[in-house]
């Protein structure tokens, strides 16, 4: 089957779409705005004097030009700049989306300046500390050339081009560094994998980093709710953007056009600052992964309690990440090189949570990847496989379809890593299942806990997450995966994450039992005495989608799913167990 990319007619980005901003007409020159300015009535108003060079033309490699704009610091003084890629409009800061967003979660859009990309660095402090930002469009977007691709090499190269344009001109130092959040991240992996000599370090701060397996068809299922929202609400251009659905429809298996969005970690050598979370259900697994197989020998990891707009407009997480770019940008002795290469975060989801937690490594030192096996007589989980066989069913297509199984714990239990699945399972009437699968805490009276990653905590807010907006309200650890994609991809599965190879579809036969390893979104969780874990395992999303508004996936289950447990079938539970 021939690997060609699909693409469908943009749509250019016209005044009066939420998504049009102060900055989105394109009007080149160079002007001054000066120190005391401000964009707009909500924003916050600008330190210091900044020279805006707007709309600047840039000509890729295939001779493509596109189009960016560049807040710097007034004077003759060279300076370092940071550079935000994604495709949303790069006068976007300022919009009705964004405000909305920012109200969405909570946020005061007084702490920006509306001059920053949508999850990227704001130029008002930034120049304010003597740094450039470059906001570009990327190619196909607003009024640049080309085609827009999605999370993609062809991004990592046009990325290099800007990032080696950049450090020749005037009035740059020679030093170049990335930072944002979500595709602001994801753009970074493919950019410093291409290894551009200009790029000093880079700050992805939660981002996929992988399509296939965290975007469009994670476990192998076709949920494509929140990539059908990234096609059709930004990419605003003049040319074509890539259909990432009928991709996912086409080819829905591993292929060239997957493997072409994977970033290639091995190569990626700069400094590096990564940023995550436990409870981005689109981003955790992908910012893991791409921190564990970068090839950086100076990187440092920072595991966050909330989400991921609150933390990286945090002042004091502003003031971390300058600390990292004033070392690498500016050759400061600051002693950043102190920092520990790890700092993580342990969830009470009872207010007790502990932030920056010291280690060399994650897992951090001390944990041991404890098994907790399923018993189908007593629904509990418990240190030694069962003597005697036994199951757990559920109908897929009734309520509740789904199935539990708890472990009590009579002392002080910590979780730091990455949890698994392995499961013995059998579908009755059906030749394939997909299963989901979610760890959940519960108090001492089996309430179920959870926690919201926003500082609204509205009722808005508990409408929006009841079912779905998984990003905003934590519910616990959980993973998916369609059985007949259940083979693993030897070289890249651990004893603690498995791996699968998505390249070949093997269906159940009648009365087959199989074996599966379902990875779990990365764990850092405290039980007190009392306190109790509830597994579930069900037939249809137990989280919902990741955003509001974005089309559920349905699951494509029918039959009994028969969860076997004990015996030759001894099903677990897999835990990251740490000994503080």
């Amino acid at each position: 089957m021939s690997q060609e990319k699909i693409f469908i007619p943009a749509q250019p980005l016209q005044p009066g779409n939420p998504r049009y901003g102060v900055l989105s007409d394109h009007t080149p020159g160079t002007r001054t705005l000066p120190a005391g300015f401000r964009i707009a009535p909500p924003f916050r108003h600008l330190p210091v004097d900044i020279v805006l060079d707007k709309d600047v033309p840039v000509t890729l490699r295939d001779g493509v030009t596109i189009y960016v704009d560049v807040f710097r610091p007034a004077g003759t003084q060279p300076v370092p700049v940071i550079i935000a890629w994604s495709p949303y409009g790069k006068g976007q800061g300022s919009s009705p989306s964004v405000m909305g967003i920012f109200g969405l979660v909570g946020l005061d859009n007084a702490v920006v300046s509306g001059l920053e990309k949508f999850e990227g660095p704001d130029p008002a402090y930034w120049c304010a500390h003597g740094y450039a930002v470059c906001n570009p469009d990327a190619r196909g977007v607003a009024h640049c050339e080309g085609d827009s691709v999605l999370w993609d090499r062809q991004e990592g190269r046009d990325a290099h081009d800007l990032i080696e344009w950049l450090g020749v001109q005037p009035w740059c130092s020679g030093k170049v560094a990335m930072s944002g959040t979500s595709y602001l991240a994801v753009s970074q992996w493919f950019a410093a994998a291409e290894q551009p000599p200009h790029l000093a370090a880079i700050n992805p701060w939660e981002g996929v980093s992988d399509v296939y397996r965290d975007l469009v068809l994670r476990g192998g299922m076709p949920d494509t709710g929140f990539a059908r929202q990234l096609r059709d609400a930004s990419f605003w251009g003049i040319g074509q953007k890539e259909d990432i659905i009928a991709e996912a429809e086409q080819y829905p298996l591993m292929s060239d056009i997957w493997e072409n969005k994977i970033p290639r970690f091995d190569q990626i050598t700069v400094p590096a600052y990564v940023v995550a979370s436990y409870s981005n259900t689109l981003h955790t697994a992908g910012t893991f992964r791409a921190w564990r197989r970068m090839a950086s020998e100076e990187k440092w990891l920072r595991v966050h309690s909330t989400q991921e707009w609150p933390d990286y407009y945090d002042e004091a997480n502003v003031e971390d990440l300058r600390r990292f770019f004033d070392h690498y940008l500016m050759g400061m002795d600051n002693g950043w090189e102190q920092t520990p290469r790890v700092r993580y975060s342990v969830l009470d989801l009872q207010g007790g949570d502990r932030i920056n937690v010291p280690a060399g490594q994650f897992p951090p030192e001390g944990v041991t990847n404890t098994k907790y096996y399923l018993d189908g007589r007593t629904r509990t989980l418990i240190p030694d496989p069962p003597s005697g066989e036994g199951s757990a069913a559920y109908d897929a297509a009734s309520t509740p379809g789904l199935v539990s199984f708890t472990v009590r714990f009579d002392q002080e239990t910590v979780m730091v890593g990455y949890p698994k699945a392995h499961l013995w399972v059998e579908g009755q009437g059906a030749d394939d299942m997909d299963l989901f699968v979610l760890v959940q805490k519960l108090d001492t009276y089996g309430t179920p806990l959870q926690q919201f990653t926003v500082p609204n905590h509205s009722a808005r807010i508990h409408d929006l997450t009841e079912h779905g907006a998984s990003i905003l309200r934590y519910k616990g650890s959980d993973g998916r995966l369609r059985v007949s994609l259940r083979h693993l991809d030897e070289t890249l599965s651990t004893e603690t994450v498995p791996v699968h190879s998505f390249d070949r579809t093997e269906k159940l036969a009648p009365g087959e039992i199989v074996d599966i390893e379902i990875d779990l979104l990365p764990i850092g969780l405290a039980f007190h005495p009392g306190e109790q874990l509830r597994l579930v395992i069900s037939g249809r999303s137990l989280l919902g989608t990741m955003m509001p508004g974005i089309r559920e996936y349905a699951a494509a289950n029918s039959g009994q799913h028969v969860i076997h447990t004990g015996g030759t079938h001894a099903s677990y539970l897999q835990l990251p167990l740490h000994s503080h």
